[in-house]
């Protein structure tokens, strides 16, 4: 009985430890990859749909190169208003029987319900940065922040590491090739996606890396341990810099 008692017992601490552990990095982590799962899916299947659709319609599917609206229109044009918009006479695709069209509509139809679900993912996301991390979400926006943690597996670990390593999250695989093959080394992995970076000359991109990088540092480490907000601060002196 004894036993037994210190059995139910170590359960419930054991189950109480594991409830308690789960925290908000958990819930961005897993949220960042269900995007990345996500992406992953809609890219294989629209490069499927645009394949499948070119038998159909090939001057539509050339002509379209956004892979959203390519859905959207397949789902509501039909052949014929997509030909009048190209001013197109005749088509180069076959004449499909209306069982087969369906087919290709109904992939186009679960492409769009993913791409309707990343959308809802992305605004779950924003939500939960701007609870856990508001300071590097401010700086960099959710997306890139959320990778950034993921990346570094917490908010706490994101908080002591390096500028440096912040500024080349994302880079691994070219940071693999560079010490493999001797190709140049890459200068910044997710923060390429920052729109101070992602405009600028390619001669000034590795400068304003570092810099973003460097704020981001100091965001991380003001979220995590609770300070005052100072990311809008820090995005405004960025954008004086370098907008």
């Amino acid at each position: 009985m004894e036993w037994q008692r210190l059995r139910e017992k170590a359960f419930t601490t054991t189950k109480e430890a594991l409830a308690a552990s789960v925290n908000d990095n958990h819930l961005i982590i897993q949220a960042v990859a269900s995007m990345e799962d996500l992406d992953r899916t809609s890219n294989t299947l629209i490069k499927r749909l645009r394949e499948w659709y070119s038998l159909y319609g090939p001057e539509f599917s050339h002509a379209v190169t956004d892979n959203e609206a390519f859905t959207r229109r397949v789902l509501e044009k039909s052949k014929q208003e997509q030909l009048q918009e190209l001013q197109c006479k005749q088509s180069m695709g076959a004449d499909l029987q209306e069982q087969d069209v369906q087919e290709m509509l109904a992939l186009a139809g679960m492409i769009r319900a993913m791409h309707e679900e990343r959308a809802r993912l992305e605004r779950y996301l924003e939500t939960i940065m701007q609870r856990h991390c508001p300071n590097i979400t401010a700086i960099a926006g959710p997306t890139i922040a959320a990778r950034l943690l993921q990346e570094a597996g917490s908010l706490r670990q994101l908080a002591i590491i390096q500028a440096s390593t912040i500024q080349m999250y994302g880079a691994e695989k070219a940071l693999f090739r560079h010490l493999k093959t001797g190709a140049k080394p890459p200068k910044h992995g997710h923060i390429i996606n920052h729109p101070l970076i992602a405009k600028a000359q390619a001669k000034d991109k590795g400068k304003i890396a570092r810099a973003l990088a460097d704020k981001l540092s100091i965001a991380a480490k003001v979220d995590y341990f609770k300070g005052d907000p100072i990311g809008d601060e820090l995005r405004k002196a960025l954008e004086e810099r370098f907008g």
